[in-house]
């Protein structure tokens, strides 16, 4: 699903998306490409990422996007990451903190190793990322951050009770951020998706599980990423320029029932 996109929104912007070799993150290197940015890639997920850049490059040009591995647990990643992309780019206008992991577990079946590994990428990975990508758009004289959480960040549920936490630091984390630094011009908000059609969504649940978000969703159906992509596009964009600290739920009508 690509709507009408190429009207430069981004046009000589430089972003940084996490989590960009699959799914919402492809989605968004895509359509932010399309509106003008020049777009590094970063995963674990070396030949996706790879193949995301590349088709990038094949509909844009050679140089419009470029893959950099990164573990977004890991601050020397983000160290290297943010330096690359000065160093091919010449700036970080935007950071999009997509990366994410899903355990489907309760708390009683949630081991302490996978909490922390939740906690490490989800959370964590998001509180690195600003703070690396902080140093670059001050000295660019602004920027703009947006963080992908989840409308698990505000409901409650059975299942996927460390995922449900972590996406709650999100939330908070974000709001402190944007206070921070709304006097320096960068902004910082976050997307608070509902279900998503994405792999992490099918890897997670089974085939009957991920099947009831689409029969107990009022519009009968989950988000494609795309659709979640769109709104994370017009936050980094400047027609958010007065947002900060703002949170966009985009969730098909769940939150509402």
């Amino acid at each position: 699903m690509r709507l009408v996109s190429g009207y430069g929104r981004l046009k000589g912007k430089v972003a940084l998306i996490t989590g960009a070799a699959r799914g919402q993150g492809s989605a968004e290197a895509r359509i932010f490409a399309d509106e003008g940015a020049k777009i590094v890639v970063c995963d674990m997920l070396a030949g996706e990422g790879l193949a995301v850049a590349a088709g990038i490059n094949r509909e844009h040009g050679g140089g419009a996007a470029i893959f950099f591995p990164l573990d977004v647990s890991r601050e020397a990643d983000w160290e290297q990451a943010v330096e690359a992309t000065v160093s091919r780019f010449g700036s970080l206008d935007v950071l999009v903190n997509n990366a994410g992991i899903l355990s489907p577990h309760r708390i009683a079946e949630t081991t302490v190793a996978e909490w922390d590994r939740l906690m490490s990428v989800n959370a964590a990975g998001v509180f690195l990322g600003i703070k690396h990508a902080i140093p670059s758009m001050r000295e660019a004289g602004g920027g703009s951050i947006v963080n992908v959480a989840s409308i698990s960040a505000m409901t409650a549920g059975e299942l996927a009770a460390a995922y449900h936490a972590s996406k709650g630091a999100v939330r908070s984390l974000a709001r402190s951020a944007a206070m921070q630094f709304a006097a320096e011009r960068i902004r910082v908000n976050t997307v608070f998706p509902g279900p998503v059609n994405t792999p992490m969504l099918w890897e997670a649940y089974q085939p009957a599980h991920v099947k009831r978000f689409d029969n107990e969703h009022p519009m009968g159906r989950m988000a494609e990423p795309e659709e979640i992509a769109y709104g994370v596009l017009f936050l980094a964009s400047d027609e958010s320029s007065y947002m900060t600290g703002s949170e966009l739920v985009i969730d098909g009508g769940w939150t509402a029932r």
